[in-house]
């Protein structure tokens, strides 16, 4: 809940923030195939947004544009305000990146590697470097050459990188990529740390669970197309249903004296027997009411919340795994 509320706090002071980036039209073809399609998003300075799709949605091509490292076939790109193609020089030093796996040379130590970033840079002061080994909990493994690290500790590496130039936009792909349980809570702290410190950040994951727990709102996208952009609530929240658990044995029969109301044709059973169902007037006490009137007293009774996965899955035609 506190997650949620801390969430839904930076999403209000989020909403009439300016642009940190505007995609408009953003249009990449391959021959015949059309690998993203007149794509138009808008996210927020101070945003935490999430980007997701299934495989070959059209996602890193979509990141790759945004950073200017390949042409889009139409459209245009603006970063904090100023189109990419005409201020390049100026935009992109404000702009932290990591695409796919983070370019690493495992002969040299993580701070070495770090520093040879710098050096492209135009170099960057110790203490900076100093300051993002903490950030990414790479403090004393960073004299530690990279061909030791493990492929989640590569990832924490790549996005010290991105945090090299203390940017005002990071663009991350898939940054849990290879990360365990522990290594997935500190990344969602460190993003969590960046936003409330004003930094814009985008996130191209299928790690669904961590979006929900982080992202201010989420675009779906499916076949190069946009699906949705939405706040995570509005995608899973209740909508006016609930979740009705009973005592063994009662559940298939409250469906069904519940579908026959006008009210309840579209009540089901979920996975796990409970009875989901939209309920009169929109209340959960009229829903009680009945359930009780009826002779299916609910053991519990709570405003039910759909699985992002469900979410994804319903809206792409997708199944599997993402």
């Amino acid at each position: 809940m506190a997650t949620e509320t801390t969430t839904q706090a930076r999403a209000t002071r989020t909403a009439s923030a300016p642009v940190a980036l505007r995609l408009s039209g953003l249009t990449k073809r391959y021959g015949e195939r059309l690998a993203v399609d007149h794509l138009d998003l808008e996210i927020k300075q101070g945003e935490v947004f999430g980007f997701l799709g299934p495989n070959g949605a059209g996602k890193t091509t979509t990141i790759r544009m945004a950073l200017g490292l390949i042409r889009p076939t139409d459209g245009e790109v603006q970063i904090l305000g100023h189109d990419l193609d005409l201020h390049r020089a100026e935009i992109l030093p404000r702009v932290g990146a990591l695409v796919e796996q983070p370019a690493l040379y495992n002969y040299l130590s993580g701070r070495d590697n770090l520093r040879a970033i710098a050096d492209t840079l135009g170099g960057v002061p110790e203490q900076r470097i100093d300051e993002v080994v903490e950030l990414v909990a790479l403090k004393g493994r960073d004299g530690d050459r990279v061909k030791t690290y493990s492929l989640g500790m590569k990832q924490r590496l790549g996005v010290a990188m991105a945090l090299l130039q203390d940017p005002d936009l990071l663009i991350l792909d898939e940054p849990a990529n290879g990360l365990d349980p522990a290594g997935i809570v500190e990344m969602r702290d460190l993003l969590r740390q960046l936003a409330a410190q004003g930094k814009t950040v985008f996130i191209s994951s299928h790690v669904l669970t961590e979006v929900r727990q982080i992202c201010d709102r989420v675009a779906i996208l499916s076949k190069g197309k946009l699906v949705t952009v939405a706040d995570i609530e509005s995608l899973v929240g209740s909508h006016g249903a609930f979740r009705v658990t009973f005592e063994p044995g009662r559940a298939a029969e409250a469906l069904a004296a519940t579908q026959r109301q006008p009210w309840g044709a579209n009540a089901r059973l979920d996975s796990a027997d409970a009875l989901v169902v939209t309920a009169p007037g929109g209340f959960g006490r009229e829903l009680n009411l009945y359930l009780v009137n009826a002779g299916f007293a609910p053991e519990t009774i709570a405003p039910y919340s759909e699985d992002l996965e469900a979410v994804f899955l319903r809206l792409t035609g997708e199944s599997g795994d993402h």
